[in-house]
């Protein structure tokens, strides 16, 4: 394939990224929002693939290969066997204002590709479109951790935020030095661990798998106090 080709490859999967940011902040149920995670995740390895070929870095093929088996298998099955551990399969949480919380999100869109293009006015178009849809990614995570009250959800907003961060990385530098990739990742790990056993933990001892619950745990304290 010729590089017009596969830089257009590159956006269109950049494109399905932020997608998945959408299904998962609009899933009602934790499962389809972690498969969406789980494809997030290796649509990313996927671009990575393709800018390691663009780029002739063999390095990130290691990477692409990495952040496969993390983010597109590992974590999310860490993730799938922590929402059955708290028997969490069939529990929904509708969005309090899903109109606004979708009309908030396209702002969000729309105020990256702004913020970006200043940035990389003399960069090329592909360049500019997976910055500003990784930022995206970016701040869709952070509303995800916002407007969920369920403490698995915003584990989730979290690594997809790690997601476009990882992903804007890439497509900006053509490629990370080695270290600092498998350092990201290993951060990325480690945290899917802590949080899994801090849910464990918290389900086994009194199921507090909601973070408003956490809340008012600490008013219901104060007020003894």
């Amino acid at each position: 394939m010729s590089g017009e080709v596969i830089q257009s490859l590159i956006l269109i999967l950049a494109a399905l990224v932020l997608f998945a940011s959408f299904v998962q902040i609009s899933r009602e149920r934790l499962l389809p929002a972690i498969h969406a995670f789980a494809w997030q995740g290796a649509l990313v390895a996927v671009v990575t693939g393709l800018i390691a070929a663009t780029g002739h870095v063999p390095g990130l093929y290691f990477s692409a290969a990495l952040t496969f088996l993390l983010k597109a298998l590992l974590i999310p099955w860490l993730l799938h066997r922590l929402v059955r551990h708290l028997k969490l399969a069939r529990h929904r949480e509708p969005l309090g204002h899903p109109i606004l919380t979708v009309v908030l999100a396209v702002a969000l869109v729309i105020f990256s590709y702004w913020l970006v293009l200043p940035i990389v006015a003399h960069s090329l178009s592909s360049t500019r479109n997976i910055l500003a849809i990784s930022l995206a990614v970016v701040l869709l995570g952070l509303l995800m951790m916002v407007v969920r009250s369920q403490a698995v959800a915003q584990v989730l907003g979290f690594m997809s935020m790690e997601n476009g961060l990882f992903l804007a990385a890439v497509s900006a530098t053509q490629g990370m030095p080695l270290v600092v990739e498998l350092g990201v990742a290993f951060d990325v790990m480690v945290a899917a661990v802590l949080f899994g056993v801090f849910f464990l933990e918290l389900g086994e001892g009194g199921e507090l798998h909601n973070v408003d619950r956490l809340n008012r745990l600490d008013e219901t304290r104060d007020g003894d106090l």
